[in-house]
């Protein structure tokens, strides 16, 4: 294992190599021209548009149009938990397609009936029945349907600072200026302040006194939009691109039992959070609670194919015994879909990924990141747990401003990206934050070179001070 004392290798001796061919280079320009001139892509306005080609990946790496390889520090989008490529869930896939490449979710398909049977035996409590979805948002979707039908009531809270998907209710839920465009005011959402001490909203000075503030505010919250109108409470267990804020404990014990005095349905938002990212199969179980709806895709299967679900607790799923459940989709367990989320969860199991997460971040990313902050004026937090970390990035660490503007991003961290991408490192990056979230099976070199490569970028950061 590397030491701080010991002589680590750079980014460029680390990893698998390639070199492609000049026809492979111009396939990707062409590939290039195409998108530009028909694909629609999401969450921006098309004219400005100049998004990297990306010619192949493998394990923490990806190489762009070029053929120059970056080490992956993004996880694309937080998904490919157990790296790119792992040769037992392309197998996986490989073997499914040759028996059944697609089937109706109304019939048994080993794939999906195993799948269950392996996620069941990692949620949480008794959630084991679950319901396939094909990604985060519709998962999401589906819960707070699960909910209103269970209760009968239809308001749902959630809380500022947090995303769940881009479908309709999925974007109401959501807490961050994606929402803005796409909000009403009708879908009975309601939002509410969670803990974030470094940027608190109730004045305190202590995770402690965040912690009971936050909940008076959000019993308040609840008494004032009256509890009997509310079906459910959805949070992430850890928010993600919202900034990776581990609420204390004491407050998700608080809202589990807020939420039982009320007859709420608590949602845990998984989709980001779970499967080993946050160094444990699921990140609510930091907090020992244990939620009645718990929604998950990305690490599933590492995004490998579109999966997502929801695991019910049996008193929920109980409403639907004798009442059908009016929802479903074409693809819900999808075969490929799921013969991969298998193949990923053995792999996971058999080479201890969940475990190797836990320790990257309490032995290798959180103490370089906290030497990295006491380095940089630029850095004013650091935060997270396995291999799920924020830096926050601030123009003053007195006054906290922050090096770009909520909600949008700024010529500072432009030019940090930048620096990380000209040093080979594809960072995750959201307004003023660089999110550390390679992916679970990073190896202990590879965690500290893509760190080496962030702290020199740092000093663009620094400069600006």
């Amino acid at each position: 294992m590397t030491t701080e004392t010991s002589v680590r290798r750079g980014a460029e001796d680390l990893g698998p190599t390639r070199e492609f061919s000049a026809e492979a280079v111009e396939a990707g320009r062409h590939a290039y021209e195409l998108d530009r001139r028909h694909v629609f892509h999401s969450w921006s306005a098309q004219g400005s548009l100049d998004p990297m080609t990306i010619l192949a990946t493998e394990g923490s790496w990806i190489w762009d149009g070029e053929g120059r390889r970056l080490l992956d520090f993004s996880s694309q989008l937080v998904n490919t938990n157990i790296g790119h490529q792992h040769p037992s869930v392309v197998e996986a896939i490989r073997r499914q397609a040759a028996d059944i490449c697609t089937v109706a979710p109304q019939h048994v398909n080993p794939a999906r009936s195993r799948a269950a049977e392996l996620i069941a035996e990692h949620t949480p409590g008794d959630l084991d029945r679950i319901f396939f979805t094909n990604g985060g948002a519709d998962a999401n979707e589906h819960a707070v349907r699960m909910a209103r039908l269970h209760t009968g009531r239809y308001k749902v809270l959630s809380r500022y600072r947090s995303y769940h998907g881009g479908t309709d209710t999925a974007v109401n839920l959501t807490g961050d200026p994606r929402r803005w465009p796409n909000d009403y005011g009708d879908s009975g959402v309601v939002h509410f302040f969670g803990p974030f001490l470094y940027r608190s909203r109730f004045h305190a000075t202590t995770e402690e006194e965040e912690s009971q503030r936050a909940l008076e505010h959000l019993e308040e919250t609840v008494r004032l939009e009256g509890p009997e109108n509310i079906a459910a409470l959805v949070l992430e267990s850890i928010p993600g691109t919202s900034g990776i804020m581990i609420p204390p404990t004491s407050y998700m014990r608080g809202v589990r039992e807020l939420c039982d005095r009320h007859g709420i349905v608590l949602i845990a938002d998984e989709v980001m959070a779970g499967f080993g990212r946050s160094g444990r199969w699921f990140s609510v179980e930091h907090f020992d609670v244990v939620p009645d709806l718990l929604t998950f895709a990305k690490g599933v299967n590492s995004g490998y194919v579109p999966l997502g679900g929801v695991a019910i607790s049996p008193h929920i799923a109980e409403t639907f015994d004798q009442r059908p459940y009016p929802g479903g989709l074409t693809y819900s367990g999808h075969p490929l879909a799921t013969a991969s989320a298998v193949a990923t969860l053995e792999a996971m199991e058999a080479e201890g990924i969940v475990e190797h997460a836990a320790r990257l971040g309490e032995e290798t990313i959180g103490p370089r990141l906290r030497k990295i902050a006491e380095r940089h004026p630029s850095v004013g937090e650091v935060r997270g747990t396995g291999v799920f970390w924020a830096v926050e990035l601030v123009k003053d660490p007195e006054t906290k401003e922050p090096l770009a503007p909520y909600g949008g991003s700024s010529p500072e961290m432009a030019q940090v990206i930048a620096a990380c991408k000209e040093r080979g490192l594809l960072p995750f990056a959201n307004f003023n934050r660089i999110h550390v979230v390679p992916p679970c099976t990073v190896s202990v070199d590879e965690a500290h070179a893509g760190l080496d490569i962030l702290d020199a970028a740092l000093d663009v950061a620094d400069a600006m001070h």
